[in-house]
């Protein structure tokens, strides 16, 4: 799920707020100077979804030492949110790195971090960076729903890894010629492991006494033909395994 649109809520809001402070406005005779310690430009650009500009008026403030702390914290925010959207990660995820070194305390931008470090493929980062928003903020919907998620995809790739290169059956009591070939090559094993699930949740799926015995009676004439004709001339293994669970899946299943 993508906090973007949250984290730019945030920046517009606090950046007006701050502008209003300072009872700042840019007009066209103050000086360079002037303008680039002034947030108004860069909070209109934010506000405005101008990602170019955002990077450039934003980065303009950020550089300038005379910026104050909290307009620096919401430029970096609005600067990684607009790298974030150009899909340049690395800037973005340093970007919300500073500022979170200058305000540990904002939820969002750990949310919108841990987006970028999930988009990067580093769950753990990931995880963390959400679980911190949540610590600051249990409420934080965003934050909690992408915190459930990926803890179930890495509890899903924990179980794929468990079981990787594994056939449906004991190895160690393997006989036939075709089960001690498909113990040795995990790809034969996987897709063994893969057809054995897909006929026992096709099994399930079936209420019709007839249907599933006909089910049953596709899987035993599978096993075997495979069982006779393993080693034969002609025959493909891989390829008969892939079009069995072809089968069972369905034409778009595989």
């Amino acid at each position: 799920m993508r906090g973007y649109p949250d984290i730019r809520n945030v920046v517009v809001a606090f950046l007006l707020w701050m502008a209003f402070a300072h009872g700042a406005s840019a007009t066209g005779v103050e000086s360079a100077k002037d303008l680039r310690i002034d947030p108004v430009p860069c909070v209109t650009a934010v506000a405005a979804n101008d990602d170019d500009k955002t990077i450039d008026l934003c980065g303009a403030l950020i550089d300038n030492e005379k910026t104050e702390k909290a307009d620096r914290i919401r430029a970096l925010i609005g600067r990684g949110a607009a790298y974030g959207h150009k899909d340049n990660t690395d800037r973005a995820i340093a970007d919300y790195s500073v500022a979170l070194q200058l305000d540990p305390s904002l939820a969002s931008t750990f949310n919108a971090r841990g987006e970028l470090w999930r988009k990067k493929g580093d769950r753990p980062k990931a995880l963390a960076d959400f679980g911190a928003a949540l610590k600051l903020n249990p409420d934080h919907f965003i934050a909690k729903a992408n915190y459930k998620s990926l803890a179930l995809e890495l509890e899903r790739l924990g179980a794929l890894k468990a079981v990787a290169g594994k056939p449906s059956f004991n190895c160690a009591t393997a006989r036939r010629a075709v089960e001690k070939a498909i113990c040795a090559n995990p790809e034969f094993a996987d897709l063994d492991r893969e057809i054995n699930a897909a006929y026992i949740r096709s099994s399930g799926d079936i209420q019709n006494p007839i249907e599933k015995r006909t089910l049953q009676r596709g899987q035993e004439e599978f096993i075997a033909r495979r069982n006779a004709e393993f080693g034969r001339p002609g025959y493909n293994l891989q390829q008969e395994m892939k079009k069995r669970l072809q089968e069972l899946n369905g034409t778009d299943g595989y």
